[in-house]
């Protein structure tokens, strides 16, 4: 009996840690994702186009294909994906966990470990890149403009999220994808609770000098500052 009741006592503690410990991220995110930086930009000739993209609950920042700046092509072709379409000239970088990307087409087809591995940080990550004709803005996609300064960084913070392989390449995940215009990557680092698809998105408009929040795992974090 007395060892029934260690047991009970045990995992009502467990389970109120775990209800507290839920409280308080939700409040921290919460805070945090409505605290504003980079409000202040004072760059001019802000002339290249950025979106900022949402499917819901992932985000991606998509920017020109190539430019005078940076010709993403040249490393990332459009041969890679299964409808090899040379007219599209948008790509759209996401960062994730890579069991969800390549595993987890739908939320039907969630296993626990994958969950598991990804919260905790046990899991690695990929790159996913998506190539688009035209995007039009809505409450989901957001079309920014900003310096030749700013897009430097912020491309070099895309760059340094990609994992390289001995020839300094980036690379390829097999043939990969979830339709006729995408392709995946090797990343570097791991998603976690406090480190999600779009805390990676976030940080990579805090690296452009973008409006973005101090810190979000949402995308409505970062959509709340281009409202």
């Amino acid at each position: 009996m007395k060892t029934l009741k260690k047991i009970f006592k045990i995992l009502l503690k467990t389970i109120l840690g775990f209800i507290a410990f839920l409280l308080v991220y939700s409040v921290v995110i919460f805070f945090t994702s409505i605290i504003s930086v980079n409000d202040n930009n004072l760059e001019t000739q802000k002339k290249v186009p950025v979106y900022i993209l949402s499917n819901g609950v992932h985000t991606d920042i998509v920017l020109p294909l190539k430019n005078e700046i940076k010709d993403w092509s040249t490393s990332i072709s459009y041969l890679h994906t299964k409808a090899q379409d040379s007219t599209r000239n948008l790509l759209a970088f996401g960062w994730g966990d890579k069991g969800f990307y390549l595993d987890t087409p739908t939320w039907a087809d969630l296993k626990t470990s994958t969950a598991i591995k990804a919260v905790t940080g046990m899991s690695s990550s990929a790159m996913h890149l998506t190539f688009y004709k035209e995007l039009k803005e809505n409450e989901n996609c957001k079309k920014i403009f900003i310096s030749e300064n700013d897009y430097q960084q912020l491309i070099a913070y895309i760059e340094n999220s990609f994992a390289l392989d001995a020839g300094q390449k980036i690379q390829r995940i097999g043939t990969h994808s979830y339709g006729k215009h995408d392709v995946f990557y090797e990343a570097k680092g791991s998603y976690n609770l406090f480190y999600t698809c779009n805390t990676w998105a976030n940080q990579a408009l805090k690296s452009g000098n973008q409006k973005a929040a101090l810190w979000t795992v949402l995308d409505k974090g970062i959509f709340y500052h281009y409202e």
